[in-house]
């Protein structure tokens, strides 16, 4: 049997960017993986499907695991051979119990490795726009658990040790519970009550919320505004520096948590640099056909077709890998024109050095028929072999037409787009409570197959959030299930789509 190992992974604060390279190379070979709560969900995107998800979190004071159980299920899974990750919010050795974990791991000879995470105790400061210290302000600071019962008759808290001077920026972690007993003890022990004091919540995600007081009226403030945890409190002179500091709840689509239903794409980059978070859920998955043998006819007489049309980059990718595997290549297309739907599509085939002799203004079916119809003659459909390797379920739109025009067409299904297993019970949560601000639909199926994951719930989670297409047709499938689409671009693309969103919402 392999020997197993075991990866304590910081999975940092929340806002994905601050995850590490080497923690996301690990959780890519991950056989099993130990994951909390306070994570960003869209890191177990990046861990393989057939990996072991063991849920350890805790939420509202409920422990899915206690500690021991957490230590026990590491061991086990390393003896059974496997590389285990353990994915932790923040740091593992920051409050993280990351040091009783590597402990039993070393009591029971399993290898194991560290790989550190960004501390919500400095990233959520940073986000709020306070630095932990500052020339003129701080040239020290601590971090201490708000968690501790500090009611007991022994403290391992040195009050009079913060309280006096001896840190100038003090950060505390899980503190909202305590948080009355927390700036009491601080200033029974000399702290001056003036002290300016911010807590911060949801630090670095969209739902992050700030709020500024002094050390004595911060508890007041805490219950005024219905601060729950996660928050970190920041005591110190840094906390002035936020007027002039706050960057990260000045970006322009700040507080906006955006659910993309395919596969993350950089075109959705831009919302992500402007200041919103990407809630990827993919509600589609590209697949092979179940039956090659239309395409595999198509490719034995390629050189009898004209024109050859692909509609996707996804379109191209699979033909090209059937031609490879049929034992042919780039050359058996010598003489075939090429016309490609969208300019992204057209990108895909020039890469493998291929000419792209057409591209339609409009990126459907109608664009291309108008494209065809007039074109000069050299361009016209009738007597003229087509080729279109599509998707297994698409429209029939073009090829209707191109018959009708004296074409002859054959249109082999090239690829299948089919509804993934995915379990949307994170993200129904997120849509109850309000914390998806825009949907976004890149064709019908991601919407069809959207309402089959989220059932009956589908249209209810759906009323209160914008709804962004790609075109015509995709709105047209969720207007008849009688919901509102507000945001639709001009042209058919992932990245006029991630433009509207854009403008609708930063206007004024």
């Amino acid at each position: 049997m392999k020997k197993g190992k075991v990866y304590l992974i910081g999975a940092g604060p929340g806002d994905i960017g601050l995850f590490t390279i080497k923690g996301m190379r690990c959780l890519q070979k991950a056989e099993a993986v130990v994951y909390d709560f306070h994570l960003n969900a869209q890191i177990l995107n990046y861990i393989h499907h057939d990996a072991e998800f063991i849920y350890a979190g805790k939420r509202g004071g409920h422990h899915a695991m206690t500690q021991d159980e957490i230590n026990q299920a590491l061991i086990d899974k390393a003896k059974e051979g496997k590389i285990v990750c353990r994915l932790k919010g923040g740091d593992p050795f920051v409050f993280g119990r990351g040091g009783e974990e590597a402990e039993a791991l070393v009591e029971n000879a399993i290898e194991f490795e560290i790989i550190p995470g960004v501390s919500s105790s400095i990233a959520a400061p940073a986000y709020a726009g306070i630095p932990l210290t500052h020339r003129k302000y701080s040239s020290s600071f601590a971090v201490i658990t708000g968690n501790e019962d500090i009611t007991k008759p022994e403290s391992s808290i040195d009050w009079s040790k913060f309280a006096s001077g001896g840190f100038d920026t003090l950060v505390f972690l899980m503190g909202v519970k305590n948080i009355g007993n927390i700036t009491s003890k601080l200033m029974e022990h000399g702290k001056s009550p003036d002290t300016p004091t911010a807590v911060v919540r949801w630090g670095t995600r969209p739902d992050q919320k700030t709020i500024v007081g002094t050390l004595k009226d911060i508890a007041g403030l805490v219950k005024e505004e219905s601060i729950r945890p996660p928050a970190v409190m920041i005591i110190g002179d840094v906390v002035t520096l936020r007027d002039t500091l706050k960057w990260y709840e000045n970006k322009p689509l700040f507080g906006q948590r955006i659910l993309i239903t395919r596969e993350y794409a950089q075109d959705y980059e831009p919302l992500e640099d402007l200041g919103a978070e990407i809630f990827e859920f993919p509600t589609i998955k590209i697949a092979p056909p179940e039956d090659y043998n239309e395409l595999d006819e198509a490719i034995e007489r390629i050189e009898k077709y004209d024109w050859i049309i692909f509609t996707s980059s996804n379109g191209f990718k699979y033909f090209i890998q059937r031609l490879i595997d049929l034992n042919k290549d780039i050359r058996d297309l010598k003489g075939v024109r090429i016309c490609a739907i969208g300019a992204k599509t057209a990108e895909a085939i020039k890469k493998y050095g291929l000419k792209v002799d057409l591209v339609p203004e409009e990126f459907n079916a109608e664009g291309l028929i108008k494209a065809f119809s007039t074109q000069p003659s050299a361009l016209s459909l009738k007597g003229l072999e087509i080729l279109l390797p599509r998707a297994e379920v698409a429209r029939e739109v073009f090829p209707q037409k191109a018959r009708e025009l004296g074409g002859e067409i054959d249109a082999p299904v090239a690829y299948r787009a089919i509804k993934p297993e995915k379990h949307g019970k994170r993200l129904k949560r997120f849509l109850k409570e309000g914390r998806i601000t825009i949907a976004t639909f890149t064709s019908a199926a991601t919407f069809n197959n959207f309402v089959d994951i989220m059932g009956k719930d589908a249209n209810a989670v759906l009323k209160d959030v914008a709804i962004a297409v790609i075109g015509p047709v995709t709105a047209k499938a969720i207007e008849k299930a009688g919901l509102k689409v507000s945001i639709m671009p001009k042209e058919a693309t992932i990245k006029a789509m991630v433009d509207e969103i854009i403008k609708w919402a930063t206007k004024s």
